[in-house]
């Protein structure tokens, strides 16, 4: 076998033996994978690597040639798989890479015979081979895509539906249809990058002991006159002096959650002016005339006055309502009005969150429309009730498990039409006993009559819905102009499919089309699948379906690993149904869009998005021993969590969820997984599209690589042609060009940055804002700040 090991010396034995391993674990795994339909390279790279190693092991020169040979076979297999795209192309080559470096140094090849130099040059070809391609792909980002949109405003700017002052930001999305749009352009493309911090406040609103996992820091705040509103995961109240910082007073609604909640969240507060008399000795607004309407996550409803923070006493019961009341199931926390009301001259309008996959017996999703001055009940609208309309009587209750609304709804003052974006009835993941009422608004766009409730059009975005996919995002009004220089009032809703469904928003009709087309079928004992869903036109989804080429790691092992568990998955692409066998979601139950919605700048009409890309795995799991169709009898309630398993009781199938992560808990989907985008709303073609985020707070090593992160919360748009947004899983505020998707500038953030910004001007300053208070599932740091920043005088 020629020189023996003791000649070859410790590093000749260890260098032999890495390429053995791997090349071992190269042609078992690869053996696997091709029996399943995967790619055969990992046969061929882990025969190679075998005899690489044997030859090592005789020290045999040749064994540089052949590796060298390996090297460059894997360099044009990884182009040919994926592209010139750099993430895609690290983990094909990077354990190779280095071990070929490692092979050119002069410690390691001398130990070959006298010939080696050949050898040497081969594998230096190689080398310098793969890293200019990689040079090359760093710079030439596949998936980016680079347009313009003229800088030049489209004329005379658009009517707006509310009257705002310019300097304000009176609602969630600064008006109540969910544009998330200021005039402000004090602060432009140009200047942003001088942006500097103006002030900081913090809530001392923390994670406790008796807190879930899922305690999100998620408001906006709203800006009315001189005052800044918001509200902290424990729903504490805040009046902020918009100019300092400084707190003008609080309130405490004194929230107790306990671990099985499935959420503690606020992602904002809702105001309003009720016309009332001034008082005549000083000429100040009557108590409680500007109000702050406050949801609390235990099923409580304030009305606070927005000077003192004091309750409204004429309001409910001492400025308080018990969302509760006619609720079939009262325990706190499973039915949870996490997002800010709709308020118009006469109504609020509200609905809320109820727990996912926990039983067939939970709290009704109803929607419910209260007297904006008294707080008495006006009418409701239960999605799974055979009358939705019809108040059940006392010794009654709602339906239990009727779809829910739980992210913000939108308005439209001049139809007096609010539009609520529908979830489907729980449990989500097996819907074989869902009654016809609970299938009919679920996953919906509900459009009502605000002052009556009564239903005026709902259109459905996935039918018999058993993925999760609701409409997960405050949808967007806004007044288009067709190809035929028409008017057209539209509605935007984003999905989390990736669908943007746009709608009249005054007949449901679809103004893009969203053609039924057929998908997957199959489902799961007892169970059933619709045979077609809408795709709209107006999309993000993926346009291909996953592959094993598509799975990813840190390195080519994992990246192995990862391409095995794909195939041994249900996958056939979008809208598979849920197995035993265990099903690839994607787009995943976090959804290509979020509650962050999109902005919309309705002068230039164009839209800003954020979508995702991070498939799921869910696996039904069959009652049996250990698994009871009921809750144990000393069950609390709720499951407290979002993934892993659920216990989905009533149900033959309880299920667990996760995201689809290698066993170095990496996602298996290469990136990117989190794109800043630009549509034009005149054609519905995407301009620009950019990865945003690093692994700078997600790596073991905190480097600031690129990669395209998940995120939780939306873009915010201004006239200066400036974009912001938080929400990626690094601990940023960035500012993005609205014309290029050009990065202007970023701030480091103290805490996780999962909410929604805003803007607003007080004493001829434009202020930027944001909550940096993290979110516990998504894994971001928690803390409790609120940061402004503004330019230098």
């Amino acid at each position: 076998m020629g020189k023996n090991s003791s000649s070859l010396g410790v590093i000749g034995v260890l260098t032999a033996l890495f390429a053995l391993l791997t090349g071992a674990f190269m042609l078992v795994g690869g053996v696997w994978l091709a029996a399943i339909g995967g790619s055969w390279y990992y046969i061929i790279g882990g025969i190679v690597l075998l005899i690489t190693a044997l030859l090592i092991w005789r020290q045999k020169s040749s064994a540089l040639v052949l590796y060298a040979l390996l090297l460059l076979f894997t360099l044009v297999w990884g182009v040919w798989e994926v592209g010139f795209d750099f993430w895609a192309l690290a983990p094909r080559t990077d354990v190779l890479v280095i071990f070929g470096v490692w092979l050119m140094l002069p410690f390691v090849y001398r130990r070959f015979a006298q010939n080696a130099k050949a050898g040497l040059s081969a594998i230096a070809v190689g080398v310098i081979a793969s890293a200019l391609v990689l040079a090359w792909a760093v710079f030439h980002d596949p998936q980016e895509i680079n347009g313009t949109i003229p800088a030049a405003d489209n004329g005379t700017p658009a009517q707006p539906l509310s009257a705002i002052p310019d300097g304000d930001w009176p609602a969630y999305a600064r008006d109540q249809q969910g544009t998330r749009f200021s005039p402000l352009k004090q602060i432009t493309d140009q200047n942003v990058k001088t942006l500097q911090v103006a002030w900081q406040f913090q809530t001392g609103d923390l994670k406790t002991a008796n807190d879930p996992g899922e305690i999100t820091d998620e408001v906006t705040p709203i800006k009315i006159r001189d005052t800044l509103y918001l509200c902290s995961p424990h729903q504490i109240l805040f009046a902020l002096d918009a100019k300092t910082g400084k707190q003008k007073w609080k309130f405490d609604p004194g929230l107790k959650p306990n671990p099985t909640f499935q959420h503690v969240t606020c992602r904002g507060v809702s105001y309003h002016e009720v016309p009332a008399a001034a008082d005549a000795a000083n000429a100040q607004p009557a108590a409680c005339s500007r109000r702050i309407y406050l949801p609390v996550n235990d099923g409580r409803l304030f009305a606070l006055d927005a000077d003192t923070g004091a309750r409204c006493a004429a309001f409910g019961n001492d400025g308080e309502l018990d969302l509760q009341h006619l609720q079939p199931v009262k325990t706190p926390g499973q039915y949870e009005p996490t997002s800010p009301p709709v308020i118009t001259d006469k109504t609020i309008v509200i609905a809320g969150a109820v727990t996912d996959n926990y039983s067939t017996h939970e709290p009704s999703g109803v929607i419910r429309g209260f007297d904006v001055n008294t707080g008495k009940l006006l009418w409701v609208f239960d999605p799974g009730a055979k009358d939705p309309n019809a108040i059940p009587a006392d010794e009654h209750s709602f339906v239990p498990n009727s779809p829910n609304s739980w992210a913000p709804a939108v308005y439209d003052p001049q139809l007096d039409t609010v539009y609520l974006p529908m979830g489907v009835s729980t449990p989500d993941i097996w819907g074989g006993n869902r009654t016809p009422e609970q299938e009919r608004y679920a996953s919906s766009v509900l459009a009502l009559n605000a002052t009556t409730g009564k239903l005026v059009w709902s259109y459905q975005t996935v039918h018999h819905d058993l993925w999760d996919m609701d409409l997960p995002s405050q949808p967007t009004l806004a007044n288009i102009t067709d190809k035929d220089g028409n008017t057209v009032p539209v509605i935007y809703a984003p999905a989390k499919t990736g669908n943007i469904f746009v709608l009249d928003r005054r007949t449901g009709k679809p103004v893009v089309p969203a053609p039924e087309t057929p998908v997957p079928q199959g489902a799961a004992k007892g169970d059933h699948v619709s045979p077609t869903q809408p795709y709209s036109e107006l999309t993000f989804r993926p346009e291909q379906h996953l592959t094993d080429k598509d799975m990813w790691g840190a390195t080519l092992y994992d990246q192995l690993v990862c391409r095995v568990i794909f195939k041994r998955l249900r996958y056939e692409g979008p809208f598979t149904p849920p197995s035993e066998q265990g099903t690839l979601v994607f787009p995943g139950n976090l959804g290509m869009f979020e509650w962050g919605g999109i902005a919309v700048d309705p002068n230039r009409q164009i839209a800003i998005a954020n979508p995702m890309a991070l498939p799921f795995v869910s696996k039904l799991i069959p009652r049996g021993p250990g698994n009871p169709i009921e809750p144990p009898a000393d069950d609390k309630g709720g499951s407290g969590t979002e993934t892993g398993i659920q216990p989905q009781y009533g149900v033959p199938y309880g299920v667990e969820l996760n995201a689809f992560l290698s066993p170095f808990g990496l996602p298996c989907k290469q990136p990117a997984w989190g794109y800043m985008s630009a549509v034009d709303l005149k054609t519905n073609k995407v301009i620009w599209k950019k990865r945003i985020g690093t692994v700078r707070d997600s790596a073991p090593v905190p480097l600031p690589f690129k990669m395209g992160m998940p995120m939780l919360g939306g873009p915010i748009t201004t006239a200066g042609h400036v974009a912001f947004i938080g929400a990626t899983a690094d601990n940023y505020l960035r500012a993005f060009s609205t014309n290029t998707g050009e990065l202007l500038w970023q701030a480091r953030l103290p805490a996780g940055g999962q909410a929604t910004p805003m803007t607003y001007e007080v004493d001829g300053q434009q202020y930027v804002v944001i909550a940096a208070g993290g979110h516990g599932s998504f894994g971001t740091k928690l803390g409790d700040y609120v940061i402004a920043y503004k330019l230098p005088q």
